[in-house]
Parts: structure tokens; C-alpha cells; sequence
């Protein structure tokens, strides 16, 4: 539970920047920086367990100071890093590796194949973003060959390869978080805590020597950010979408697709007075009614919320793979349609009995509340436009903000407005198994539905992540039942969220404006970016 709480706070600090914080204080002489340095901001904050790759760090961008065996490149493709090649057994339960016989950690000594099985060991006892609990056991079979041996096939075990990064067995402990070693493009020479990070270029890389030899990372977020590169204290800073329709001398907007997207959480089940083993109570009523659930979903507009909201930098989301391989294109219905949402009210039961303008059934009135992140100005204006949205169809939405730690103990009872994403079908999995609602985050609404279950099942275990891809989409809809609006109507998908940042018009990231892509992390290609101005 606790790993999950870390990573909805990472991707909102990322993707859905818009508080108000301190600026601190400034690196110094940044303003002379040479065109070897570039000082940027990513919204960043401190990670608790520092850079340890087996406590979580690189789970969302690349580990910088580590090498994973397999990573993606600016189009999403696996490509090999420190692997040369790599199989999997017959019964899908076997992954072998070659890795490559040149590289070195940054303190000189080999990275070898024992290094590989340790970091998987050590991420499996460890309760890291990197969720490797599939792992039955990783051998080292020689100096250059390893195996990670499965418990059950897990087809998106490929992903937290991915995302692993490497560490040396030699170096690891519970200090290393502060002070990485590593054999990525990168190394740590600087941590203020709170303040800046600082890395440098390992001259020790066995890929792509970095263009940029320094680049100093500043913990700035918000509005702050902002204000900083319009003082050109920055050479790149992510923005949150309503600053971006704002002109910055020396800056361009860069907008682009990424995997997040938002959406509400319905609890599933009716109000039994169960609870979670932590007390927390279980099930709504109201939304318990599948004509609330879909009367919600056709009465939302969505592009209304991508231009009031978002100022257009983002799309309308209609489930949880919005535009991703294996997304369901049923899923997409003909939205902001009160008519049809209070046809489907009207055919549930649903009357206005007193007059007050809210629907009733049974003596209880359409009611729910909204929980979104106090501290986000963005997911506050989409629940106050839904709240707007609802009310002409005769559902009454309270929109109540809170910390994170008082949504988890209620995201059970009440409607949470969560941001999800990362470049990973497992999320289905995650988000609708049965087997996933455990009272935490993961299928926070206890959906259940067996032949949802069998589908997300067969993807896991699929020979390939193609192969996988038609079982996905059964997930979503089979043409009988699923997750999406159609059916089940388990979540009211919202939009997909652009990342905005302002760059410095001398500083090369070799990226579009806007990519047909989906294209992850803005790092992804850190070791080609370069400076273009004498």
C-alpha cells in the first residue's frame, strides 16, 4: 500500500504540477552556466529512499545513474541495454539473458551477471514501485548469463525489466540510496536535499557519451517554476496547462501526449458495513447502481473539461488504455448527452419525487461525493465542472478536497478522482482483477466481474505482449460484458493529460511539439539532447 500511495504522489507531482511553493534557493552562478550545464525543473520533490532502484527509483523515468537490461527508446520500442540478447522458455516462466561483457559501475569494478541477480532478488524482498513480487528466484548462470525464474507466466514481467536499474552487489546497502553507484549515462555529484540535485556525465558509459555534461535539477514546483524561467533561471521546466498559453522570452512550449490520464473511481459494491482489514469502510449505494455509473459517464463532456480545464493540452479519455495499443474502441461513446444519461436514470428507477431537483430510489437520493488531491488546482476544477456537469441530469456531487492520506481510507466509500498511467497493460490488471482489491489503491471500487477476471488472466499468461493484446481489449468489452461505459461501467474515464514544458530555444531535446506518440518520460533521450548556441 504504501508504494502506491509514493507513486500517485510522483505522478502528480510530474504530471499535474500546480501548487504553490517556496523557490529554493538558487545553484550558484546558474546564470553563467556554460552550454555544457543546463539547469531544469521538473516538478521534482525528494524521494524519501533516495536513488535506490529496488526502492523505486527510475520506476517513472530513466534511472540516470543505472543501467537497466532492457529499456524503451523515443518510440516506446524495447531495445536492448545492458542485455545483448535474451529468450524466454517454452513455458513462459524462464527469462534468460546475455548481458554485455564491457561495463563497468563508476567505481571502476565490472558489472557482471551476479550484480543482475542480486538487484531482482533484492527488489522482490523490497517494497519498491518496481512490483517484482512475481520473481520466484534470479540465478547467475556465469559471469555474463542470467535467469529470472517466474513463478506463474507473466507476459508484462518485460516492463519491470525495464524498469529495474542495476546495482552493484558490492556497493549495495541501506546507504546506497544517497549515494548511487551505478554504470548509467549519469552520476550523482550533488544532493541538497529539498534544494537541487546535481549529476555529471560518467565518463565510464559504455553508450552514447552525453552531449550535456552537467545538468543541475532543481526541486522548484508550481508557480514557482514558472516564475523562474521567465527570469531565465531555466533551461527547461515543466508547467502546469493553464501557464501554458503564457509567451516566455527565449522559451518554447513544448507539449506532449503522455500515458496519464484521469478519471473517477466508483466504488462498485453497496454499502454492506464491511470494511478493509484497516478499518476502512467498503461500498456506496448509490454508485453501486449501474445507471448512476453510466448516466455519469454520457453526461460528462469531456472536451469541455480539455478546453475549460486543460486549456486544450490534453484529449478526452474514455477508458483506462485511452489511445494506447490495447485499448478498446468501444470504448469511446458520444459523451456530454444529458438526454440519454437521464434515460438511463429514468429506466433505473431514478425520479425527482419532492421537487428538489435530485433524483431518488428507494428512498435514497443520487448522491456522491468527489475526493481529489487538496494540493491540485487542476484535478480541483475537473471535479467542481463535473459537479456543474451532474447537476442538470439530477445527480448532486459534493467535491470535497483532501490529503492523500485521508483519500486512501475513504477511496472505498467515496468517488476518488485519481490520475493514472504508465506504459504497461498490466495496469488493467491492476485496476480491475478481483484479486487486485486488497483495500489500497489498486481496484480501490472492488469491481468484480469473472469474465473480466478470466480475460485479464489469459493476457498474463500470453505468449507475447501481441499475442496479449486481444485480451486486453476482451477486458474491456467481449461484446457481451466488460469494464467500459457499455457495460459495466466499473470508472468514468476523463482526459489524457499533456505534459507541458517551456525549453530554452538553445537547447536541442529532439522532439517535436506535438508527437503522434505517446512518448513517456521527457528524459527517455537525455543523452542526445544538446546545446545549439554558441
Amino acid at each position: 500500500m504504501k508504494h502506491i500511495k509514493v507513486l500517485f504522489g510522483i505522478i502528480l507531482i510530474q504530471i499535474l504540477v500546480g501548487c504553490n511553493t517556496a523557490t529554493p534557493n538558487r545553484v550558484a552562478n546558474n546564470s553563467s552556466h556554460s552550454k555544457k550545464q543546463i539547469v531544469i525543473a521538473l516538478g521534482w520533490g525528494d524521494s524519501p529512499t533516495g536513488f535506490d532502484p529496488t526502492l523505486g527509483w527510475g520506476y517513472h523515468d530513466p534511472p540516470l545513474f543505472q543501467s537497466t537490461l532492457v529499456r524503451r527508446d523515443e518510440n516506446l520500442q524495447l531495445v536492448n541495454d545492458l542485455a545483448k540478447s535474451y529468450t524466454l522458455s517454452p513455458d513462459k516462466k524462464v527469462w534468460r539473458f546475455k548481458i554485455r561483457p564491457d561495463v563497468r559501475f563508476s567505481d571502476g569494478k565490472p558489472l557482471t551477471a551476479a550484480d543482475v541477480a542480486y538487484t531482482f532478488n533484492q527488489a522482490k524482498a523490497s517494497p519498491g514501485l518496481t512490483d517484482v513480487t512475481i520473481l520466484d528466484k534470479a540465478v547467475a548462470k556465469s559471469a555474463d548469463e542470467v535467469e529470472l525464474h517466474l513463478k506463474q507466466p507473466q507476459i508484462t514481467f518485460i516492463n519491470r525489466i525495464a524498469q529495474l536499474g542495476i546495482v552493484p552487489k558490492h556497493r549495495h546497502n541501506q546507504n546506497y540510496g544517497r549515494n548511487p553507484i551505478g554504470s548509467g549515462p549519469y552520476r550523482l555529484v550533488q544532493w541538497d536535499e529539498g534544494q537541487q540535485m546535481i549529476v555529471e556525465a560518467n565518463p565510464d558509459y559504455y553508450g552514447e557519451q552525453p552531449e550535456i555534461k552537467r545538468i543541475v535539477f532543481l526541486f522548484t514546483k508550481g508557480d514557482a517554476v514558472f516564475a523562474a524561467a521567465k527570469a531565465r533561471e531555466l533551461d527547461l521546466a515543466q508547467i502546469p496547462p493553464f501557464l501554458a498559453k503564457q509567451s516566455v522570452t527565449g522559451m518554447n512550449l513544448y507539449a506532449m501526449n503522455s500515458n496519464s490520464r484521469v478519471g473517477l473511481m466508483f466504488p462498485y459494491l453497496p454499502n454492506t458495513g464491511r470494511k478493509t482489514a484497516e478499518g476502512n469502510p467498503i461500498g456506496n449505494n448509490v454508485t453501486a447502481d449501474i445507471a448512476i455509473r453510466q448516466a455519469v459517464n454520457y453526461a460528462i463532456n469531456r472536451q469541455a473539461l480539455v478546453t475549460g480545464i486543460l486549456e486544450g493540452y490534453g484529449s478526452p479519455a474514455y477508458g483506462a488504455a485511452s489511445k494506447l495499443p490495447w485499448d478498446q474502441p468501444q470504448a469511446a461513446i458520444a459523451d456530454g448527452n444529458p438526454d440519454k444519461a437521464k434515460q438511463i436514470l429514468a429506466k433505473g428507477g431514478w425520479r425527482d419525487t419532492n421537487g428538489d431537483g435530485i433524483l431518488e430510489k428507494a428512498g435514497m437520493k443520487a448522491e456522491f461525493t468527489i475526493l481529489y488531491p487538496v494540493s491540485n488546482p487542476t484535478s480541483q476544477g475537473l471535479g467542481l465542472a463535473i459537479a456543474q456537469m451532474l447537476k442538470p441530469i439530477g445527480i448532486k456531487v459534493n467535491v470535497d478536497g483532501k490529503s492523500w492520506e485521508d483519500i486512501s481510507r475513504r477511496m472505498h466509500q467515496d468517488v476518488g478522482l485519481f490520475p493514472w498511467g504508465i506504459y504497461d497493460p498490466m495496469e488493467l490488471y491492476i485496476l480491475y482483477h478481483s484479486s487486485a482489491a486488497q483495500g489500497n489503491w489498486r481496484n480501490s471500487g472492488y469491481y468484480s466481474n469473472p469474465q473480466v477476471d478470466q480475460a485479464l488472466d489469459q493476457a498474463m499468461a500470453a505468449a507475447s505482449e501481441t499475442a496479449a493484446l486481444p485480451f486486453w481489449q476482451q477486458a474491456q468489452w467481449n461484446g457481451e460484458t466488460g469494464t467500459i461505459t457499455i457495460s459495466d461501467a466499473a470508472s468514468a474515464w476523463l482526459v489524457n493529460l499533456d505534459q507541458t514544458y517551456l525549453v530554452s530555444s538553445c537547447l536541442d531535446i529532439g522532439r517535436p511539439t506535438q508527437s503522434s506518440n505517446y512518448t513517456g518520460s521527457i528524459m527517455i533521450n537525455i543523452t542526445k539532447w544538446k546545446w545549439v548556441c554558441n
